[in-house]
């Protein structure tokens, strides 16, 4: 189906592609030598013939590229350049039988023009080239179907749950539990020695000695 759709495309686009082409090139070269009889210029005089090449090098880019089927590039491509080709065999017969006197949009369509001046054989010997890369004919490959892994049901499982947690009562476990409070340490702490109350919390640690500091020996 994809090799039919594109045969017609390729029929589509070789005659919209040669009215194309000539619109364009006939107005841009009647535009330029209307500026040389001047002696101005204006670009946007430009614009209406710049639009039909523009339209055209789009259609002939995607009917070269793009990966549908090669037929399409192909016959184009020999519509195209046929009529160059048949100048050397019979010119003056060619010449009659290319439509003269057609009008576009009120413009000329002078369809002899691109056809002498080699502009359709070279466009149509690039379309027929594109039919030789060998990729064209082949279709896009698809992805392929992802298999999802099949988990493991012996014990080397990688997967961790949280219902993997030992249970409380398990006596397996390497280390206590945590707790929030002091160690349980049954030996007792020596009591603080009391200060005087005259004394500062700055003041010296008082002496264990059986003599206080604050006596004097009387002699």
């Amino acid at each position: 189906m994809r090799h039919l759709w594109s045969f017609l495309a390729g029929l589509v686009v070789a005659p919209v592609t040669w009215v194309l082409v000539t619109l364009g090139q006939d107005g841009s070269a009647g535009t330029v030598d209307r500026w040389v009889e001047i002696g101005t210029s204006n670009s946007a005089n430009l614009i209406e013939p710049a639009v039909y090449l523009a339209v055209g090098g789009i259609l002939l880019g995607l009917l070269g590229t793009l990966r549908i089927s090669p037929l399409g590039p192909l016959v184009a491509g020999l519509l195209l350049a046929a009529p160059y080709v048949g100048l050397f065999a019979a010119p003056f017969e060619v010449r009659d039988r290319i439509p003269d006197g057609w009008k576009v949009f009120g413009d000329p369509l002078p369809l002899h023009v691109p056809v002498e001046n080699g502009t359709l054989f070279l466009i149509g010997l690039l379309l027929i080239m594109a039919t030789f890369s060998g990729q064209r004919w082949r279709r896009w490959p698809r992805p392929a179907a992802e298999v999802a892994p099949e988990p493991a049901t012996g014990p080397e499982r990688d997967d961790f749950t949280l219902t993997d947690w030992p249970s409380a009562g398990s006596t397996d476990r390497d280390t206590a539990p945590l707790t929030l409070g002091y160690p349980d340490d049954s030996t007792p702490t020596e009591p603080l020695p009391r200060r005087t109350g005259g004394e500062s919390p700055w003041s010296a640690p008082p002496r264990t000695g059986n003599r206080p500091e604050d006596t004097t020996e009387i002699r």
